[in-house]
């Protein structure tokens, strides 16, 4: 039996696979040597990302024919609206639910985001993010500064760098909270009086219970739920999220709660867990805040030229033009405002509410000791901060400030003249500051100072606001980092910093980037901010056993940042992330470490070299790090021409 193709005659009759691949850049078999099928596999990524933004723009033009005319009938259940996404559903064969979706996204990028749009076209985003950025950006929709933030995430989205969701989501809900804190502030509120508790009956006698509360209720309700469903024998026949079900159920309840092995009571001794001694002898949770002393103490005044819109996208009303004349001390596009105030760097230790069970949110690092190991507790930590690093007011200026192009927002001549620009009120009368909650992400500033009001909330400064540098390391082991250093990197990092990874750094390993030699420090891999990094366990273990070599050294036009990267075995290097802490929290580039101190010599009892297949192995690694720098720095690279620039011994 044969298939009716869709729109026979048209292009789109031809199947994919009778197309000319090398039209399309793609080899001509999918039998290639590894590198060659990775090369290709980059390529049609990127072929993927086009054909979505493709797609996204047919399903705007359907809209455009089939909604828009009739936007104004009241057709209540079968609108325009859902009359054209069944007609999507019913061709591609999907549900009327993700018609609804593809179409919404369509529209949104058209209208709302068209240089995210681009971004997609060009490959820079992948398709999976596009979901994310929509719906992270629905309550700017019809608001006059809508395209300052789709500017906004568009120049984020083309820096070099690697994006994971997590990350993403964070730098999505900084833009918006940039543009809009109060509307960020009204919805916290409104969430705060609609939390609830709901229960939707399921299929097979099965049910589902939704318990909506703010974020750090449900994290440490979460690390307690963990906690208790950790305490089983590795016998355990049942899941984790099973367990974890059993566990949640067995805190609210305070039933029993045990291992369901096949072995007797006598043999596995966590077959009954007493809850009550259970939560007696619980450590505190903590949960880690990250924000600067200028965002506890309140939001400032706005600069005047910030309180209107003044994008190039949106141009004034007629009888605007007519009644202001062109100002000539109008601002150009590459001008920066920045809010005023400076704030130093304030850490702070929020007390989680009492649980039957808490759990510690714990490092889980083989070099550096847990984070909670006392009874329950929330920790936050927050940054140094400088004066407002406020983004560009215009939709085309660069990240350094030069005056760039974002798919054609506006002309050169337009970008120079403000008076030709948006000149509505956006309502953004304060400048607030944000908070950033592992786990959670971007909060705003109202919730912020509500966490830090809590009576146990313990704030911790990460600095004193001067030059005076902080420890690097433990006093007794240059090994271990401080406290103050701990908390820094981890800061700095947010997430895991593998490309991809979506793990908060409070919950991962600080790795030495370079491998600490024990007997000589001083020959690499000591400890400071610039040689550590942050890792969730796997992948520490995937760079400490595989053959990953990552890398992590200043940026030579921004001292202050960092450029990483991961070779993977067969040789590509892929940049590390693009979004960190620094961009959140600009204080964190005024915090300096000093130098870690002079290493000890061996004792008599301690081994005076590495085995040497460990010290053979971390000598490759230094020198292909060495030759990736030279590599980028425009330097010979070759091993031969190489060995003159590697630092002794290697």
């Amino acid at each position: 039996m044969a298939g009716v193709r869709v729109g026979a005659g048209a292009a789109s009759a031809v199947p994919w696979a009778a197309l000319d691949h090398s039209a399309l850049g793609l080899p001509a078999t999918c039998d290639l040597p590894s590198p060659q099928a990775l090369d290709a596999l980059v390529h049609a990524a990127a072929g993927v990302a086009y054909l979505k933004w493709f797609e996204y723009r047919l399903a705007a033009s359907m809209h455009a024919e089939l909604v828009e005319p009739f936007e104004d009938e009241d057709r209540r259940e079968l609108d325009a609206f859902t009359r054209c996404a069944a007609t999507i559903a019913t061709t591609l064969s999907i549900t009327q639910g993700a018609a609804r979706t593809l179409l919404t996204d369509a529209v949104a990028l058209r209208d709302r985001l068209p240089l995210v749009a681009e971004c997609l076209r060009d490959g820079v985003v992948t398709p999976h993010h596009i979901r994310t950025i929509v719906s992270r950006t629905e309550l700017i929709e019809g608001q006059c500064y809508a395209a300052l933030v789709d500017a906004d995430i568009a120049r984020a989205l083309r820096r070099a760098g690697s994006w994971s969701p997590a990350r993403m989501e964070a730098m999505v809900d900084m833009m918006v909270d940039r543009r809009d804190p109060d509307a960020v502030r009204a919805r916290r509120e409104k969430a705060k009086r609609n939390r609830e508790f709901t229960v939707e009956m399921g299929r097979d006698g099965l049910a589902s219970a939704t318990d909506t509360r703010p974020a750090e209720d449900i994290v440490a309700l979460h690390a307690a739920v963990r906690r208790l469903a950790a305490q089983v024998c590795p016998k355990d026949t049942r899941s984790k999220a099973a367990r974890a079900s059993d566990a949640h159920y067995a805190l609210i309840t305070q039933t029993e709660f045990g291992c369901d092995c096949d072995r007797p009571i006598t043999d596995c001794r966590y077959k009954n867990i007493d809850l009550t001694e259970f939560a007696a002898t619980a450590p505190r949770i903590v949960i880690h805040l990250v924000t600067d002393t200028t965002t506890l103490t309140g939001p400032v005044p706005a600069p005047e030229n910030e309180r209107v819109c003044r994008s190039p996208q949106h141009l004034p009303r007629p009888y605007l033009n007519a009644a202001a004349p062109s100002r000539p001390d109008a601002q150009t596009d590459t001008d920066e405002v920045e809010a005023d105030g400076a704030a130093n760097s304030v850490s702070a230790e929020t007390m989680a509410p009492e649980s039957p069970a808490p759990e510690p949110v714990a490092a889980g690092s083989a070099s550096v000791e847990s984070v909670a190991a006392e009874p329950v507790a929330t920790e936050t930590v927050a940054t140094e901060a400088v004066p407002s690093d406020r983004p560009t007011v215009t939709a085309g200026t660069g990240d350094s400030g030069d005056s760039t192009e974002l798919g054609g927002a506006a002309t050169a001549g337009d970008a120079a003249d403000h008076s030709r620009g948006c000149e509505e009120p956006v309502g953004l009368d304060f400048v607030d500051g944000v908070g950033f909650l592992p786990g959670i992400g971007i909060i705003s500033g109202a919730h912020v100072r509500d966490l830090a009001a809590d009576p146990r909330t313990v704030i911790r400064p990460l600095g004193d606001g001067t030059d005076t540098p902080l420890p690097a390391t433990q006093p007794s082991n240059p090994y271990r980092p401080s406290a103050a250093l701990d908390a820094y990197v981890r800061a700095r990092d947010l997430f895991c910093t593998w490309p991809g990874c979506n793990r908060p750094a409070w919950d991962g390993d600080l790795d030495h980037i370079t491998e600490y030699d024990h007997t000589h420090p001083e020959r690499g891999g000591r400890t400071s901010a610039t040689g550590l990094g942050a890792k969730c366990r796997f992948h520490h273990l995937l760079k400490t056993f595989a053959d990953f070599v990552d890398d992590q050294y200043p940026d030579p036009t921004d001292p202050s940042r960092l450029i990483r990267t991961i070779t993977i075995p067969d040789g590509r290097t892929v940049l590390g992330p693009a979004f960190t802490g620094h961009d959140i929290h600009p204080g964190l580039d005024t915090i300096v470490f000093g130098d870690p101190p002079a290493p000890r010599p061996p004792g008599l009892t301690e081994r005076r070299r590495p085995a040497p297949r460990t010290e053979e192995k971390h000598a490759r690694r230094r020198q292909e790090r060495n030759r990736n720098r030279l590599r980028n720095l425009g330097l010979p690279a070759t091993p031969a021409e190489a060995a003159d620039y590697e630092p002794p011994p290697f």
